[in-house]
């Protein structure tokens, strides 16, 4: 008999929203998180807190965010926060260019503010895979009281992850990536953590732990759907409910109902749904894989339960039906291409979101950025952006600019793809400040990608099939591109985005999907105000730092905080594993002997 020994982190929150005596001061929240093993029904994940989902930061326009983070896991974590776009300060932006992990068994604080930002946003770990493992959350960005939103106010707020999960922990998908071998199919999707309802006695088994979300009839409920798997694009539907789209990643939306949309890796949105069903049985919300073969990937599904307050019976029958060929790309492309700006409601600010004027500024950057699939480089398999595979520094690069560590990176990062074999490299892109800049994102690969950009929102001007030439300038949207910070690209078709580089510091630009993050399809945009000598458009360096690499002469020394020895921390990780290899988890029953 399988004993279970699991890390399961002592639960220590202190949720505070305080003002400080000071009139001028904006509010502060604070946060203790203790980010660790736990075990959640059967899953062994990285929980925030002994959760899993962790807790949702939720909070208002202007508030400060204060959130100590004891690293309780085996090794190092930096939390990232996707679409938090940390103005003037990307020394909080926990990515590995910008920040020092922190070691296993220290705590370090994040401290930022979320200006001019509305919306719906995660956090997650952003190295080696963990996000994989679990460690994610929401966070909400609330308008100030005295800015209007564009609708009436919901009776309640929902919160949904939905994402693709492997029953190998994150450290054995790392290890197949090292290997030069894909990750594969994934074993399932889950819903708020949870496996599938048994809407098929023989896709599912019986005693899988699920969502239900809980609804009043005669509501309207905002709900925030966030793919955070690991590469798979999902499919998300509510039977019987039209979902009305009204915000996307701080941008609020033309109004339009769905039936279903696609929710690509790292993208976020929300929606509003009236409860105005017949309440005869229960609801099924399902999240299903997109863009692969659907007999095969048919119990890669997530789903969960929609139920009334006055519900008479349980959900049964047949799911809500997807999009009808699973490899019509066209549908999906002009779905997305649907989802526009609202140029009449207002954001963080009193004036107009849609009073930028994206199409009437000069683009003064271009870059050409083409993925491929993963080649071999070095004798290792590396995925790369215009033929460079990007490796990490062991010394952060806004922590060498600082103190002047020179050779860490080149500002020589091609505008258009190399010609010739791959290679490894740390070249970054020089960006101008307060330059207007194109990215085009052209996708070689034979799957989806999303691409992700911190420390900004561009404007999602156009995409297509084929290659991007300069003549496809001529199909952008030059009026109402939605601005959001995740931009999917097609599998053979591009994606072009334009971002005003108005925020100073260092910040990735990333493939989304984890494995191609993990294998080099990144790279780093630099903007600096060369007129800047007091800190008026960059924070200086926070008194708490991390420093490692060629600073690591620096660092003052923690005594570790884990709460068990070693031998226990290391049974924990051994543990878990073997319960995620165990778990019958979405398709049926893994066997395993003892030994």
């Amino acid at each position: 008999m399988w004993r279970v020994i699991a890390a399961a982190a002592a639960v220590v929150v202190l949720v505070v929203a305080a003002v400080r005596p000071a009139a001028a001061t904006d509010p502060y929240a604070f946060f203790d998180w203790d980010v660790g093993y736990v075990t959640a029904a059967p899953l062994g994940v990285i929980g925030i807190n002994g959760k899993f989902p962790g807790p949702t930061v939720n909070i208002s326009t202007n508030w400060n965010v204060v959130v100590n983070v004891l690293n309780d896991l085996d090794e190092p974590l930096l939390i990232t926060w996707n679409g938090i776009q940390h103005r003037k300060n990307c020394w909080q932006d926990g990515v590995l260019g910008t920040n020092c992990p922190i070691p296993s068994g220290w705590n370090w604080t994040y401290e930022f503010q979320v200006k001019d930002q509305i919306g719906s946003f995660f956090y997650f770990p952003s190295t080696g895979l963990q996000r994989a493992a679990g460690g994610y959350g929401g966070v909400v960005v609330n308008n100030r009281d005295v800015i209007a939103v564009p609708f009436g106010r919901p009776d309640g707020d929902i919160t949904i992850f939905i994402g693709d999960w492997y029953n190998k922990n994150h450290t054995d998908l790392r290890r197949m990536l090292d290997n030069g071998k894909d990750l594969g199919m994934p074993d399932g999707v889950l819903i708020n953590g949870k496996g599938p309802y048994r809407y098929n006695d023989s896709l599912v088994p019986a005693g899988i732990e699920y969502e239900t979300i809980n609804v009043d009839p005669g509501k309207t409920y905002r709900i925030r759907v966030h793919n955070v798997g690991t590469s798979t694009s999902l499919n998300f539907r509510i039977q019987g409910h039209n979902m009305l789209l009204v915000e996307t990643e701080g941008s609020y939306t033309t109004q339009q109902n769905y039936t279903n949309l696609d929710v690509h890796v790292g993208q976020s949105y929300s929606f509003l749904v009236a409860t105005d069903q017949n309440a005869s049985s229960d609801y099924y919300v399902v999240a299903s894989a997109r863009m692969v073969n659907d007999t095969l990937w048919r119990r890669v599904t997530g789903v969960a339960v929609l139920r009334y307050s006055n519900s008479r019976g349980r959900a049964s029958g047949p799911l809500p039906d997807p999009p009808q060929d699973q490899f019509d790309k066209s549908f999906s492309m002009n779905q997305a291409r649907s989802v526009r700006w609202n140029l009449s409601a207002g954001a963080a600010r009193p004036n107009p979101q849609g009073s930028f004027r994206y199409s009437s500024i000069n683009v003064t950057q271009a870059y050409l950025l083409r993925s491929t699939a993963p080649v071999t480089i070095s004798g290792r398999r590396r995925a790369a952006l215009n033929g460079l595979s990007f490796t990490p520094p062991e010394t952060p690069l806004r922590l060498a600019d600082a103190y002047g560590v020179r050779g860490v990176y080149s500002l020589d990062f091609p505008e258009r793809p190399l010609r010739g074999a791959p290679r490894m490299g740390r070249s970054i892109i020089n960006g101008t400040y307060r330059g207007f800049m194109e990215l085009i994102f052209q996708n070689n690969d034979t799957r989806m990608q999303s691409y992700h950009m911190d420390g900004y929102a561009f404007f999602v001007v156009g995409m297509d099939y084929g290659e991007w030439t300069e003549d496809s300038r001529g199909t952008y949207n030059k009026g109402d591109g939605v601005a959001r910070s995740t931009v999917q690209v097609y599998p053979g078709a591009w994606a072009a985005v334009l971002v005003s580089l108005d925020n100073v510091g260092v910040w990735n630009v990333r493939s989304e999907n984890l494995d191609s993050w993990y294998l080099g399809q990144e790279v780093y945009v630099r903007v600096v105000n060369p007129e800047d000598t007091g800190n008026k458009t960059e924070m200086a360096i926070p008194d708490n730092a991390l420093f490692c690499g060629q600073l690591h002469k620096y660092q003052k020394q923690q005594t570790p905080h884990h709460k068990m020895g070693t031998s226990a921390a290391a049974a924990a990780v051994v543990a878990s594993r073997v319960v995620a290899a165990a778990t019958l988890l979405l398709a049926g029953a893994v066997m395993l002997s003892p030994s």
